[in-house]
């Protein structure tokens, strides 16, 4: 900064601030992300119940307790309320005004806390049950019964007309833009709470000098506001005495087209920053990240869902050695350069690299300067927090005898990383450097270049490894029913992490001692570093056992309509989805290839309802892009599994129908054949399969068919009408208990149905030209037998020509058995 320009940043620090911005920022995040778990009070029933309450109950007990204290102990705020409080006071003019209007005082937050901080509830909410004894404390928002809330209003005696519907749908794209994990940073914060005082001295230098202009903050700079908002008094007064009046937040406008309001603003402010503070305005960290992914499933996570932990020797592996590395976003830009040569002539712009390796920035960028361009560009990258970045000032210029240009340097520069973030003391930087002349430059002055450089706090690392075969792929292997040429047994896939380091060698072998010698099946085993063979997977007949039970990579247990293939359960539940998906998701710039070419592995709990994607696996190129360390070895196996079946399989033919995208079920349906051996669609049914079909419980009629199978179909509990039908099968059929009429028959069969529980309707149970059993149980009705030598219970499944028994299927898979038919 010159003289004036560091007065000015002086004086901008001494805005005083009567609530500490760094705690209440901190709590926002951890508020808003316990809203974005429950993302009904987006829109909808939820949000507008939410609205209701909050005027009706809400706002009156906080008055009431602000008048006299109630009871001794800070008042708890449910959090459906606390999101439409938050999204009133965020329009803190209206507030003011809505408060003093209806209780005739600012209703602040003083000796309020938000349920997310863990205080006990019980006292606040035996004030709201006796005040309102129809309305419960803990709100409902996933069963909420449709109703004219407006009749309710009507009989409110006072309440807000402002649209608060419209503020939370503006206010829920927000944490998205401030989720990431830097933004909880002490020193980020810190720094933002300073960037924050020197946004309001634009604006009350703006005021002083008669300009209006609309001031636009970064994302830095918008939590703090946002933060300071949320405590009406303090705001009311910090403002008052910093600006003489209390600031509007203005988040009506989201249009961000050059040339528009926004644009405009954002542009006008970055150089009123630079001329007044001389620093720059952009942050790492701190800008739009563009809209969010889409998401992937509009059900949140049942809790009831958590996997149990199972015990495992190959536990141990989950932890496999592999190096722990660091990442930091970086913004980077060329503000000017001073003392140039006498006589220069040309173009000026800066190469910049790295001094060593990276993994994430491996390669030399060019970047104009401000000064000379007139032009503002800054470089966003990632890269590691090591090393030292190298600036190289470059002159190009083109002679008359020539067309090319000739390109010399004339002098570098290097900024070390770890002066900086090891250990992490200032997020921003900006100085002028001193460049070390290059041979033939004479310069009477050392060259000067201007560098402005922010960064985020470092953060570990993904990790990205690539999987590569010893010898070209067998046409002919890994189908479960078809065993390995011998000429190919030894061939192996070598895991390599990011530095070319092997980590693990997988090989897939016929399974031994199978209990099926027609169907030997598979496992997938593992060459430690140590030189150790280890048994990682192995084909069971529901699906993949992972590192011997830990994990368990088998079809959904039931009817699912979020798209996803695959789960992956054991110690956590992660569902595999077909594309790129969330944060994989690509810009709309980004190159779109195939996107049957990626399975995205998304977790769901507690703390992600609604998914976070924590790996990529990357079919055709064999990459394995993982961002959670625990997912690193089950990944590997999934991606080896999946992309040596679809190998076999005819990978081209596979993917073919998925070119544009727009219809992606059939190629959903191809990908789950070939990883399961099962072909089935959203319903259940498996359709010429060597697998089983059928339904969780509630699915609708139809489910549970398979046709020209040697599986086994059927539906669970509850199933409607027609499921469970085999037709010219050697498999088994069946319903579970509850189903309706229509189910169980059985044709042309020599094998047995059995499989309808208590309490079917008439019509099942029918066998004909069946050379075994067929029945019903108890309840049944329409007890037919044609044909048929003997009888047992159970209600079979119109089976023709088949040659299976239900019986020895559970026998076989006795834990199994109420699941057989939802594998699929």
């Amino acid at each position: 900064m010159e003289p004036q320009q560091e007065m000015e940043w002086n004086e901008a620090q001494k805005i005083g601030m009567s609530v500490d911005l760094v705690a209440v920022a901190k709590k926002q995040l951890q508020f808003l992300a316990a809203v974005d778990r429950n993302r009904q009070l987006y829109d909808g029933l939820a949000l507008e119940r939410a609205i209701y309450r909050y005027n009706a109950c809400w706002l009156p007990l906080l008055a009431k307790h602000s008048e006299s204290q109630i009871f001794e102990g800070p008042l708890v705020v449910p959090l459906d309320c606390e999101w439409v409080w938050h999204c009133h006071r965020l329009n803190p003019v209206r507030y003011i005004s809505d408060c003093e209007e209806l209780y005739g005082r600012i209703l602040d937050n003083f000796d309020v806390v938000s349920t997310v901080e863990g205080i006990c509830v019980k006292q606040t909410e035996e004030i709201w049950n006796k005040l309102y004894p129809d309305e419960p404390y803990h709100a409902d928002l996933i069963s909420v019964f449709p109703e004219d809330i407006s009749e309710r209003f009507a009989k409110l005696e006072k309440y807000t007309k402002y649209d608060l519907i419209s503020a939370a749908k503006r206010q829920s794209p927000f944490f998205y833009q401030v989720s990431r994990s830097h933004m909880k940073n002490d020193l980020f914060i810190k720094e933002a709470v300073a960037r924050y005082k020197g946004f309001l001295y634009l604006i009350k230098r703006n005021k002083e000098k008669g300009i209006k202009f609309f001031c636009v903050p970064t994302y830095d700079i918008d939590l703090i506001w946002h933060s300071h908002q949320l405590h009406p008094i303090s705001y009311c007064k910090d403002l008052n005495e910093a600006l003489g009046k209390v600031l509007e937040h203005d988040d009506t406008d989201s249009d961000r087209t050059k040339g528009k309001k926004l644009d405009v603003g954002f542009s006008g402010t970055t150089k009123q920053w630079k001329d007044t503070f001389g620093t720059g305005y952009w942050k790492a960290g701190a800008m739009y990240r563009g809209n969010a992914p889409s998401p992937i499933t509009s059900n949140p996570f049942s809790s009831s869902m958590i996997c149990k932990k199972v015990v495992s020797s190959n536990e141990h592996l989950q932890e496999i050695l592999l190096q722990e590395r660091k990442v930091v976003e970086v913004l980077l830009e060329f503000v000017g350069v001073k003392n140039l040569p006498e006589g220069h002539e040309g173009d000026l712009f800066v190469l910049f690299s790295k001094s060593q390796p990276d993994l994430f920035f491996d390669a030399k960028r060019r970047l104009s300067i401000l000064s000379e361009s007139k032009e503002k560009q800054v470089a966003s990258f990632q890269c590691e927090p090591t090393g030292e970045l190298i600036f190289e000032l470059m002159s190009s210029s083109s002679s008359k005898l020539s067309i090319r240009k000739s390109t010399k340097t004339l002098g570098s520069a290097s900024f070390s990383m770890k002066d900086y973030l090891d250990p992490v003391s200032k997020l921003y930087f900006e100085k002028w450097l001193e460049l070390v002349p290059s041979s033939g430059t004479m310069s009477s002055k050392p060259i000067l270049l201007r560098v402005a450089i922010s960064f985020t706090v470092p953060i570990p690392a993904p990790y990205t490894l690539e999987m590569t075969q010893s010898r070209p792929f067998s046409k002919i292997t890994c189908l479960f029913n078809l065993p390995v040429k011998p000429q190919h047994a030894k061939s192996w896939t070598h895991v390599t992490d990011e530095s070319g380091t092997r980590i693990i060698s997988l090989q897939m072998r016929d399974l031994k001692n199978a209990k099926n010698a027609g169907n030997p099946g598979k496992e997938v085993v593992g060459l430690m570093k140590s030189g150790e063979t280890r048994t990682l997977a192995e084909f069971m007949e529901n699906g993949w056992s992972v590192l011997e039970n830990l994990w368990l990579f088998h079809l959904p247990n039931k009817c699912t309509n979020d798209g996803h293939l695959f789960e992956l359960t054991g110690t956590k539940t992660v569902k595999i989805f077909p594309g790129r998906k969330l944060e994989y998701e690509l810009s709309h710039n980004g190159k779109r290839g195939n996107e049957m070419d990626f399975l995205t592995a998304v977790e769901f709990s507690t703390v992600d309802p609604y998914g976070k994607a924590v790996a990529l696996l990357d079919l055709r190129s064999r990459f394995v892009k993982s961002k959670e360390k625990w997912m690193v070895l089950p990944g590997i196996i999934l991606a080896f599994i999946a992309s040596n079946l679809m190998k076999k399989e005819g990978y081209e033919g596979i993917i073919a129908k998925s070119k544009d995208m727009k219809v992606n079920v059939p190629n959903e349906e191809n990908m789950r054949t070939v990883l399961t051996g099962m072909e089935l669609n959203c319903n259940g049914d498996a359709v010429k399969s060597g697998g089983c079909g059928g339904c969780g419980t509630g699915c609708g009629g139809g489910c549970g068919s398979m046709i020209k199978s040697s599986g086994c179909g059927g539906c669970g509990a509850g199933c409607g009408r027609g499921c469970g039908s085999f037709v010219k099968s050697g498999g088994c059929g069946g319903c579970g208990g509850g189903c309706a009429g229509g189910c169980g028959s059985m044709v042309k069969s020599g094998g047995c149905g059995g499989g309808c529980g208590g309490g079917c309707g008439g019509g099942c149970g029918s066998v004909m030209e069946s050379g075994s059993c067929g029945g019903c149980g108890g309840g049944c009705g329409n007890d037919n037998m044609k044909k048929s030598s003997e009888c047992g219970g159970g209600c079979g499944g119109d089976l023709v020509d088949s040659k299976c028994s239900i019986e020895h299927f559970l026998s076989e898979e006795p834990n199994y058995a109420k699941e057989a038919a939802v594998a699929a």
